[in-house]
């Protein structure tokens, strides 16, 4: 059977209804904890996905049910159309665990020999591999020091070149910036840049909003263990709650001849502008010398509507701005002040 041209090529990462429940005994009974109940998500070649949400969320869980190292209590995922803990599947993927350990003995070059080995790669396709990797990461001149003597950033960097060792199609990350400072920050991300425009897949799991926003293309929110939101990165970044704040100046709108002096100005009927129905809408607030409005707008259509309503009115604009949520409002406005159980 032929593909059509046209056809939407098939996800690397396609998760359903996954569910993990934990269940222990302790002196109160039993109890059960529903670490991610019912999520459902796809990536796809070449993007960068970020999975984003606090502490306790699931996120780590999730991850590791799409590892094969924990069992899901219900739902299916894949991994290039391949069920979740198959060798067929997890050869073709790159790790990098939120707490990685490198025993302090190696060096740079000899910690990527050792992974090279756990990976089934010869001597030459290591000594290869790991001269590109320690120049992709920017260990080249530091390989062959001692670990113990690498910062954090360094230290993550060398994670980085570890899960790229046996050049995987697939890398997941899990909070590979958590604990750096913004050099160490910085230097992840370059990294990570880099192979997403090489066209690596990356799957990244952070609580760190500045970090998913500045390199991924799509993003899931996750809170308690379910997806709030899902979608391109510039959508939720825009989120809800489209709104035009407005400032009128007092002294143009108000018609304050007979009141007394000092006395404080009366407010126009915004109904007699907009209509009954939208000033039901509209918040206004006395801000000094003019009176500020927030009206929500949809789109430009009806921004230019308000605008026209005002003139039309006789009213003077000092000041409009245009305010779109925030990634981070969104976030918060999802999240609140959700926590989670498990990490």
């Amino acid at each position: 059977m032929r593909t059509s041209p046209h056809a939407v090529p098939s996800p690397i990462v396609d998760v359903d209804q996954l569910r993990k429940t934990y269940r222990s005994l302790s002196l109160s009974g039993r109890r059960t904890v529903e670490a991610v109940r019912g999520v459902s998500l796809q990536a796809r070649a070449g993007e960068v996905f970020g999975l984003l949400g606090p502490n306790g969320a699931g996120k780590t869980t999730l991850i590791k049910m799409l590892l094969g190292v924990v069992k899901p209590s219900g739902g299916s995922a894949s991994l290039f159309g391949q069920p979740i803990g198959s060798v067929a599947a997890r050869t073709r993927v790159g790790y990098l665990p939120e707490s990685l350990r490198v025993d302090r003995h190696h060096t740079a070059r000899s910690a990527l020999r050792y992974y090279g080995r756990m990976s089934r790669m010869n001597g030459s396709q290591i000594r290869a591999r790991s001269e590109e990797l320690l120049r992709l990461v920017g260990l080249l001149g530091r390989d062959r020091e001692s670990v113990r003597r690498f910062s954090k950033g360094m230290y993550q960097r060398l994670g980085l070149a570890q899960a790229l060792m046996h050049d995987p199609d697939l890398l997941v990350l899990d909070e590979p910036t958590d604990g750096l400072d913004p050099v160490g920050r910085n230097e992840v991300r370059k990294v990570i840049e880099q192979l997403r425009d090489a066209g690596k897949t990356i799957f990244l799991n952070s609580h760190i909003l500045q970090e998913v926003e500045m390199v991924c293309t799509r993003v899931a929110i996750l809170a308690e263990g379910q997806i709030r939101a899902i979608g391109p990165i510039g959508e939720l970044a825009h989120g809800e709650d489209p709104r035009v704040v407005v400032e009128i100046p007092i002294a143009k709108t108000v018609d304050d001849r007979d009141s007394a002096p000092g006395s404080p100005a009366s407010e126009p009927s915004w109904s007699e502008v907009f209509g009954a129905e939208k000033s039901d809408t509209i918040h206004s607030k006395r801000l000094g010398a003019a009176f500020q409005l927030t009206i929500p707008a949809a789109d430009q259509n009806e921004i230019n509507w308000i605008v026209d309503q005002l003139r039309q009115a006789n009213h003077s604009i000092s000041r409009l701005q245009v305010h779109r949520e925030t990634l981070e409002e969104t976030f918060i406005r999802l999240v609140g002040d959700s926590k989670g159980l498990v990490s």
